[in-house]
C-alpha cells in the first residue's frame, strides 16, 4: 500500500504545529499562568518546553518517521516480536476517547453562534452556561457536528486533507490573534495585565508552580498520544527533526502567549476580576470581561468577542484532525481497509462517545465510574495516565531499545551532520532525565 507523505518542509511545520496547538494553549494556559503568578510561571514554562517538551518531540517523531508506519505498526517494524507495539494502541485507545474533546470544542462553536446572534450580550453567564451544558440535545448536536467536519477533512487524505487545511487554517488562527492581542492592549487599563504577564517575581515560584509549569509544557505539545508519531511518518526524508521540532514548540508558545495578551490587558482594563479566575475564565468570566471592557462601543466589543470565539473554534478544530488521523492510519493500514471507511469508523465512535460525555453534564451526570462521568473519566485516562505513561515509554523506547545507528540516522537527517557525542547526550537524555521528569508530572496530576 503505498504511503503518503507532506508535500513540502512548510506543510509539515503547519501540520504538526495544528496537532499541538488546541484549547490548551487559549483555554488551559490562560488559567494556568493566572492561577501560578503570571510571568514566573511562563518563564519556568518555557524552560520545561524546550528543555523537555522538544527533545520529547523528537523521540515521538523518531519512532515514526524511522518506521514509515501508524504508531502502533511502528514499534512492530523498529521491535519485532516484543509488547512494544501496546504503547501504539495506547495511543490509538486515547484518540477514540478523545472524543470529549469534541464536546469543549462545541462549546466554542455555541459561545461563537451565541455571540453573533446577540444572545450572549447582557446574559448571565454563569446561568447561561449551566443551562447550555446540561441541555439533552444542543451539546451533543454541536459536538457531532464537530466530529463530521473533523471527518470531511481527514478523508481528503494527507496532502489534500491535512496539509491543505492547515496551510490555509494555521495562518488564519495566527492572523485573528494578532489583531486580537493589538485590540485588548490599546484598552485602557491593560498595561497592568502586560505587567502581570511580562515582569516575573520569581518569589512566587513554588516546588506546585514547576510541576505545573513542566505538566502545561509537556500537554501543550500533545506528547504522548502517539499523533505526532503517526504525523512523522509522513515526513520527507530530509526533513530535520530537531529543527521541525523547534519551530512546532516556537509556534504553539507564540499562540500561547499571544492568548495570554488578549486575555490578562482585557481582565486588568476592568480592574474587578481576579486572574485565578479558573477553567470559568473562557465560558463564564470573559464574557462579562468583553462586555464591560467594550462598554463605551459595544460594536467593538462585539466583534472581539466573535473573532475570540471563532479562534478557539479553529484551535479546537486543528487538534481534533490530529487525533482523528491518529487512530484512522491505524484503522487503515491493520486492517487493510479504505481510508474512508476507517475514518467512518472513528469519526462514529467519536459521534457516540462525544454524545455520551455531552450528556455527562446533564441526563447522564448521575452515571458514574470512579466518581466520575463520562466527559471527566475520559479526561483523566487521557491527560492524567496515557499521555504521561506513553510520552516515558517512547523516551525509554528510544533511550534504550531502539539501535543506536538508527537514532543517529534520523537525528543527522536533514542536519549536516551531528557529532556522537550529542547524540549521545540526547540518549542520556532520553534513558534517565525525561522518565524522572514525566515521572513527575503523572505523579502530580494524579494527587
Amino acid at each position: 500500500m503505498a504511503r503518503a507523505n507532506f508535500g513540502s518542509k512548510l506543510g509539515i511545520i503547519l501540520a504538526s504545529a495544528g496537532s499541538a496547538v488546541g484549547l490548551g494553549n487559549i483555554w488551559r494556559f490562560p488559567c494556568e499562568v493566572g492561577a501560578n503568578g503570571g510571568a514566573a510561571f511562563i518563564v519556568v514554562y518555557l524552560v520545561f518546553l524546550f528543555g523537555l517538551g522538544v527533545p520529547l518531540m523528537v523521540s515521538e517523531y523518531m519512532v515514526g518517521r524511522a518506521a514509515r508506519a501508524n504508531c502502533s505498526t511502528a514499534f512492530h517494524r523498529l521491535a519485532p516480536g516484543t509488547p512494544w507495539w501496546l504503547v501504539g494502541i495506547m495511543g490509538v485507545v486515547s484518540s477514540l476517547i478523545i472524543s470529549y474533546y469534541t464536546v469543549v470544542a462545541g462549546w466554542t462553536v455555541e459561545y461563537a453562534v451565541a455571540t453573533a446572534t446577540g444572545e450572549l450580550a447582557g446574559a448571565d453567564h454563569a446561568a447561561y452556561f449551566a443551562t447550555f451544558t446540561s441541555s439533552p440535545w444542543r451539546p451533543v448536536a454541536y459536538a457531532v457536528g464537530f466530529a463530521l467536519v473533523t471527518h470531511l477533512i481527514i478523508v481528503r487524505g494527507v496532502q489534500s486533507g491535512i496539509e491543505r487545511f492547515s496551510k490555509v487554517m494555521m495562518p488564519l488562527l495566527l492572523g485573528i490573534i494578532a489583531v486580537l492581542v493589538v485590540c485588548s492592549i490599546s484598552m485602557p487599563g491593560s498595561q497592568a495585565g502586560l505587567r502581570f504577564l511580562l515582569m516575573p517575581d520569581f518569589g512566587k515560584i513554588t516546588p506546585s508552580v514547576v510541576v505545573s509549569a513542566m505538566a502545561q509544557a509537556f500537554f501543550s505539545l500533545s506528547i504522548g498520544m502517539g499523533a505526532q508519531c503517526t504525523y512523522a511518518s509522513y515526513f520527507r526524508s530530509d526533513s530535520n527533526l530537531f529543527r521541525t521540532a523547534a519551530s512546532v514548540g516556537a509556534l504553539d508558545t507564540c499562540i500561547a502567549l499571544m492568548s495570554g495578551f488578549i486575555i490578562f490587558p482585557a481582565l486588568f482594563s476592568i480592574g474587578n476580576v481576579a486572574p485565578d479566575a479558573g477553567p470559568g475564565l473562557v465560558f463564564i468570566t470573559l464574557p462579562g470581561v468583553f462586555e464591560a471592557a467594550f462598554a463605551s462601543v459595544p460594536w467593538l466589543g462585539w466583534i472581539f468577542a466573535l473573532l475570540f470565539y471563532l479562534l478557539l473554534v479553529l484551535a479546537a478544530l486543528t487538534s481534533t484532525i490530529a487525533m482523528h488521523e491518529n487512530a484512522t492510519a491505524y484503522i487503515h493500514e491493520r486492517f487493510r481497509l479504505s481510508r474512508r471507511s476507517a475514518a467512518w469508523f472513528v469519526t462514529g465512535f467519536w459521534m457516540v462517545w462525544g454524545s455520551v460525555c455531552a450528556l455527562s453534564f446533564g441526563l447522564l451526570a448521575d452515571a458514574k465510574v470512579a466518581g466520575m462521568a463520562a466527559f471527566d473519566l475520559s479526561d483523566f485516562l487521557v491527560a492524567k495516565l496515557i499521555m504521561p505513561v506513553g510520552a516515558m515509554l517512547f523516551a525509554i523506547f528510544v533511550g534504550w531499545r531502539m539501535e543506536r545507528a538508527v537514532v543517529a540516522a534520523e537525528l543527522n537527517a536533514g542536519s549536516g551532520g551531528i557529532s556522537p557525542r550529542l547524540v549521545r547526550a540526547y540518549v542520556f537524555f532520553l534513558r534517565y532525565v525525561a522518565p524522572v521528569a514525566i515521572a513527575a508530572i503523572f505523579i502530580n496530576e494524579l494527587l
